[in-house]
């Protein structure tokens, strides 16, 4: 038997299993477009939200100061250059050449709890300077921070300006 006379007797087999295969098709590229389409609209919904981090007033309301404490003492890893808590004078031991850089900033990391010398006036530019770097200064951006804990990060900044040079409780 020749290869041509097989597939000459194969040919309806093939073709019902070509025809089932292209409706499966048909009906998989439905299914296929109807999940992108879905896919696209939840997207969507998430770009339009994340247009949104900038925290507003309601969203600040909403934040945690202590977590933000956590984040800003930790993952933020703010500490190294504004020191622990906030206190310029408190800085954490790091390596010997990270102090070295910190030292050499100019402009120096601003001290958070002197509201008169701070440069950035409102919780949008800060979370801004957070997420994307300050640009003349050697802030870089911090990507890490989830946009819940830069906004507890936020409200624990508001509280060491409202605490100022005192004591934490």
């Amino acid at each position: 038997m020749s290869r041509e006379n097989s597939l000459e007797d194969g040919l309806p087999y093939a073709s019902a299993v070509l025809a089932e295969r292209a409706k499966g098709d048909a009906m998989s590229r439905v299914f296929y477009a109807g999940l992108v389409l879905s896919g696209l609209v939840l997207c969507s919904g998430n770009l339009v939200q994340a247009g949104r981090q900038v925290p507003n007033s309601s969203a600040t309301a909403q934040a945690d100061a202590e977590r933000g404490r956590e984040v800003f003492n930790g993952k933020g890893v703010c500490y190294y250059c504004h020191g622990i808590d906030g206190r310029k004078d408190q800085r954490p031991e790091l390596a010997a050449d990270t102090a070295a850089l910190i030292e050499q900033l100019n402009p120096p990391p601003s001290d958070l709890r002197n509201r008169k010398g701070l440069r950035l006036a409102s919780d949008k530019a800060r979370f801004n300077a957070i997420r994307e770097g300050h640009p003349g200064t050697g802030m870089f951006p911090d990507t890490t921070m989830t946009t819940q804990e830069l906004t507890d990060t936020l409200a624990y900044l508001a509280l060491l300006r409202k605490e100022g040079f005192g004591k934490r409780k």
